[in-house]
């Protein structure tokens, strides 16, 4: 079993619902609490398993905005878990998920640096590196409806952009999404062969941008109010 997440960022809003909901579980979780730093600030910040970036690609008019969710990619061939000096980063074999024993963690950042998607975060108040579990406590807890049994920043995406499933099985549903829709990994050349995927934009027409711009705009609501039927 090999389980992870598939991203469809053709259908993400860049809302960070997902980001939150990750934050408020974790804190509650086996990896809590997570540190806020000035979070009433101009700049507030703190430990997020889940960031969302947002990158313009094209040139206008045919530009979009593409919201791109990251965290840990749970990679097949983990560089984090080969630095790690204590065996405090680690994966599990039963179903692939890369996680840190706080206990052993001392806090030296080599799995941050070894990294390239950035998904490690180190708690400054308790000096320990903490990631993405997806969900670990959700997913394996028998106590949940199974609908429930899915990692947070899953159940609460408003747009159904996120789906967690076993990208062993051949007939999961993220396994089905990634042949559909010609599913992509982050930095494949780099060899860690993560397991998450993305799933690309949709490719459309370009929109008649001239003809909007000429377009006589709308003045008042009442233009956009059929008129009342004859009695």
């Amino acid at each position: 079993m090999r389980l992870g997440l598939v991203i469809d960022l053709d259908t993400c809003v860049g809302c960070h619902a997902c980001a939150v909901a990750c934050k408020q579980w974790n804190t509650s979780g086996t990896s809590g609490p997570l540190t806020d730093e000035s979070p009433y600030g101009p700049e507030p910040s703190g430990v997020w398993f889940n960031r969302v970036r947002h990158f313009e690609v094209d040139d206008y008019p045919h530009n979009k905005t593409v919201n791109m969710p990251l965290s840990c990619m749970h990679c097949e061939n983990a560089e984090c878990v080969d630095v790690c000096p204590t065996g405090a980063s680690y994966k599990r074999a039963e179903d692939g998920i890369v996680l840190v024993d706080h206990d052993k963690c001392m806090g030296c950042n080599l799995c941050a640096w070894a990294c390239p998607y950035g998904a490690r975060e180190l708690d400054p108040a308790e000096g320990v590196m903490k990631k993405c579990t997806l969900c670990i406590d959700r997913i394996y807890d028998a106590a949940l409806p199974e609908a429930e049994r899915q990692p947070a920043c899953v159940i609460t995406c408003p747009a159904r952009a996120r789906f967690f499933g076993d990208f062993d099985d051949p007939e999961s549903t993220v396994s089905r999404l990634v042949r559909e829709r010609a599913g992509q990994k982050l930095l494949p050349e780099l060899g860690y062969r993560p397991t998450n995927t993305y799933l690309p934009p949709r490719t459309a027409p370009p929109v008649p941008t001239d003809d909007v711009r000429r377009a006589q705009p709308v003045t008042g609501v009442e233009a956009w109010i059929p008129a009342p039927e004859p009695r």
